[in-house]
């Protein structure tokens, strides 16, 4: 094989592999947020993780968390996350068996409450137009 075929058999490798990790952070997050949350102020607040970026070295993990609520709430549920950040990682680290487990960066993901703004504005649009055509 030469050095550019086993390059690329390792690349491939990589990427299934941080993919891999990637979909395993995302199931059990997801998990986590709504079973094991030990915070009574997030009981009953629904939220989601929408994705996860994976760094190359594995040693960092970007996970976007959904929060169906108003921003103001929004925010205090991400700081409440964060605070939890080390009990997360650990619980993390057990379902997910990995040399080492990476670090965890949670960020808001407002692109669900966007994009339903965003159909309301269309839909309306399309409502002025067709009262405009009668």
């Amino acid at each position: 094989m030469s050095s550019s075929n086993k390059r690329s058999a390792s690349s491939r490798q990589d990427f299934s592999r941080s993919d891999r990790i990637r979909k395993a952070m995302i199931r059990e997050m997801g998990n986590l947020l709504t079973t094991d949350l030990q915070d009574p102020e997030l009981e009953g607040v629904l939220m989601s993780v929408t994705d996860a970026e994976v760094s190359g070295d594995l040693q960092h993990v970007k996970l976007f968390i959904s929060v169906m609520a108003e921003p103001a709430v929004q925010a205090r549920v991400l700081e409440k996350l964060k605070a939890q950040l080390p009990r997360l990682r650990s619980v993390m680290g057990q379902r997910i068996v990995l040399r080492h487990t990476p670090q965890l960066h949670l960020i808001l993901d407002d692109g669900l409450a966007r994009g339903s703004r965003m159909t309301t504005l269309l839909n309306e649009l399309a409502l002025e137009r067709h009262q405009q055509d009668l």
